[in-house]
């Protein structure tokens, strides 16, 4: 019998270019900015067109918001870490596991990078950081991420960092009036262990 996973533990993993930490209590404040832009809203699906996407959100969301950011550090069901640059301390995003299924080992993967934090190599790094984690510490079976058919970037991280396709949702989401798949990536705790010799 293989030990309980324990994401009460919130660790910081130290990369060279960025370092993955609990969330800090104004920390909230940097992800709201982060978590409205446009561009980020459309590619996680917290918006379904545009304009929606451009609209701040209401006061009330904003609340909900900040408590959420709040308590992150006491979940004990899943794992959300903040991706902070080495450089200047800057928060750009976040890495989360979630959805873990108790019995298979497996778990949920996403993370989100801001416009200042793209294009320089943090989301490939954090992601082999959270993997390692993942794998090694927690011991996990499998990570699984869903991620929209007009992703590419992010679907090429995925790829780089050993994910493999496992599937499609065809016309899963709708954005704008227009259908898009869903593809679903995978990595197995084999598939780490063999990409890593």
């Amino acid at each position: 019998m293989k030990p309980k996973v324990d994401f009460g533990t919130k660790p910081v993993l130290e990369g060279k270019k960025i370092i993955l930490r609990p969330f800090e209590a104004d920390d909230w404040e940097k992800m709201i900015r982060i978590i409205s832009e446009p561009e980020l809203r459309r590619l996680t699906g917290s918006a379904d067109s545009d304009e929606q996407a451009r609209d701040p959100f209401p006061p009330e969301e904003v609340e909900k918001i900040k408590q959420w950011y709040h308590t992150r550090n006491q979940q004990t069901d899943r794992l959300d870490l903040g991706i902070v640059r080495r450089d200047n301390g800057e928060l750009v995003g976040e890495v989360v596991f979630n959805e873990f299924d108790e019995h298979t080992r497996n778990v949920n993967f996403r993370i989100l990078i801001g416009a200042a934090g793209c294009d320089q190599g943090f989301g490939t790094e954090a992601i082999a950081l959270f993997l390692e984690y993942g794998f090694e510490v927690l011991d996990l079976h499998k990570v699984e991420l869903g991620v929209y058919s007009f992703n590419l970037r992010a679907e090429n991280v995925y790829r780089k960092n050993g994910f493999v396709l496992e599937g499609v949702q065809r016309e899963a989401i709708q954005y704008n009036d227009e259908y898009f798949d869903t593809k679903i990536f995978g990595m197995l705790k084999e598939d780490y262990l063999r990409a890593r010799e």
